[in-house]
């Protein structure tokens, strides 16, 4: 799981119909980072796209297999770094793009079977955090 502080986002713009080996470019590289251990990735498909070559590629048209397709993912700059140079390799025709960022949260879902998070109740949530507009346990008592 990701950890909260300074990470790289990467980037990476591919068409869907770019090859790589026995498969395409954008399962290759998705491949890849799930066998790497970067901590999540996502692929989205363009609806509509273009590049150098200037020429519009969208749903409706002839080149309907040549849409773009973005690869994102963070992790730290450890692991990017580590990954980077096996995707430099990979993508012949695309862009690789990489930026610092920072995780502010990352949260999952406890799976199945795995003990949920405890869960706190609201009263002593507020309590241990001393928001004011709200009695603590110790100004009630005081109160009373």
């Amino acid at each position: 799981m990701l950890a909260r502080g300074p990470a790289r986002k990467v980037t990476l713009y591919l068409n869907e119909d770019t090859p790589h080996h026995l498969t395409s470019l954008h399962d290759a590289v998705m491949s890849l980072l799930l066998r790497k251990g970067i901590a999540g990735a996502t692929a989205l498909r363009g609806m509509s796209g273009f590049g150098e070559r200037q020429s519009l590629h969208t749903i409706d048209t002839e080149y309907a297999r040549h849409l773009p397709v973005v690869i994102e993912f963070v992790d730290s700059a450890e692991k990017v770094d580590a990954v980077l140079p096996l995707l430099y390799d990979m993508v012949t025709d695309g862009v690789i793009e990489v930026q610092d960022t920072s995780v502010v949260k990352a949260a999952r879902r406890a799976a199945k079977g795995e003990p949920a998070r405890p869960r706190v109740r609201q009263e002593q949530r507020y309590v241990r955090l001393g928001i004011s507009g709200r009695r603590t346990s110790e100004q009630r008592s005081r109160s009373r």
